[in-house]
């Protein structure tokens, strides 16, 4: 018997990432499991930008679609400045609280 090959696409957060809740969600998550590491937090930041739509993301934040999918990679670390200009963009807020 000759099985048929499997077909994979490849997967994509972004592509889940449909209202403001699963967006938080999912940051909240990646915030919990990030550690030390900003660069994956500035990714996960991208993939919230791409499903909202980076043109959008960019335009709102002030900053270039170019510069923009760069500093979300999750390659590099943005500068502090860049990842308050995204969350805004994104509608979100920072908000600090004390550890239990």
């Amino acid at each position: 018997m000759k099985r048929k090959p499997v077909k994979t696409t490849k997967w994509d957060v972004a592509d889940h990432l449909r209202t403001p809740v699963e967006m938080t969600a999912y940051l909240e998550a990646v915030l919990e499991d990030a550690g030390n590491d900003p660069a994956f937090i500035a990714k996960a930041l991208g993939d919230i930008a791409r499903a909202k739509g980076m043109t959008k993301v960019a335009r709102d934040s002030g900053l270039s679609r170019e510069s923009l999918y760069k500093a979300l990679s999750g390659e590099r670390v943005p500068d502090f400045g860049t990842i308050l200009k995204v969350i805004g963009a994104l509608g979100l807020q920072l908000h600090i609280v004390t550890q239990p």
